[in-house]
């Protein structure tokens, strides 16, 4: 399984830029393994991105903003939705991944 993070690497937008640094930040510090997508640079992932995003999490207006979090094909959610599973202290279930060993399990 492959987490993908679609982000937008030239994004005009603080809040984009700060969210997305906030699900890479995380995932890397928890060393949990991703794939960055940058839609601004590849149109048919951008594309993909926006078809595989549920209508209901489309924006009443414009197109889904970034970042986007998909397990494979699957799709997990956005940023606010990734923040809620971190409080809920749930990123791993978020994610659709098992539980990961931790780091003293991989040391013994």
């Amino acid at each position: 399984m492959v987490i993908k993070v679609y982000i937008a690497s030239s994004s005009g937008s603080v809040a984009v830029k700060k969210h997305q640094r906030a699900v890479v930040s995380f995932l890397e510090a928890n060393r949990i393994s991703f794939q960055e997508v940058d839609i601004t640079m590849l149109e048919e992932q951008r594309l993909w991105m926006y078809r595989n995003i549920p209508r209901d999490k489309h924006p009443v207006k414009g197109n889904p903003l970034p970042p986007q979090i998909f397990n494979e094909d699957r799709y997990c959610g956005d940023h606010e939705d990734f923040f809620q599973s971190k409080e809920d202290n749930a990123v791993l279930a978020f994610l659709g991944l098992g539980s990961q060993p931790s780091l003293e399990d991989s040391e013994s």
